[in-house]
């Protein structure tokens, strides 16, 4: 039998790549039922993200591909860079301080876990 992955993707969320590839990095390989409840607990804002999106995969499983939720693990996560936008603030003495409002893509890919596993 061929093994199926789920993928979900998040695109232009506004928050760092870096302080999302932290949460991603704990998550990574785990079951899907234990992360979501793991990323529910934690204080960071990206986890509430990552959380959603890995909710929105697991309903892709179960209810396009009539997978079992508990048999999901986290093959793949990453969150790359979207584009940057970059602000300004004046500051004393007529200098520039740039400001740079950083956005991610996140990308969680599931599959679903065999005998053998």
């Amino acid at each position: 039998m061929e093994d199926f992955e789920v993928r979900a993707q998040s695109r232009y969320s506004w928050q760092s790549p870096r302080k999302v590839r932290l949460v991603a990095d704990l998550v990574r390989g785990m079951d899907a039922v234990e992360a979501m409840g793991m990323l529910a607990l934690m204080p960071q804002r990206a986890a509430t993200s990552v959380h959603k999106l890995l909710k929105s995969a697991v309903a892709n499983a179960e209810n396009n591909f009539g997978m079992a939720a508990e048999d999901l693990h986290i093959v793949h996560i990453s969150a790359d860079g979207g584009p940057i936008r970059r602000w300004r603030r004046f500051g004393a003495r007529g200098r520039f301080k740039p400001i740079l409002k950083r956005s991610a893509h996140i990308t969680v890919i599931l599959r679903e876990r065999t005998a053998g596993e």
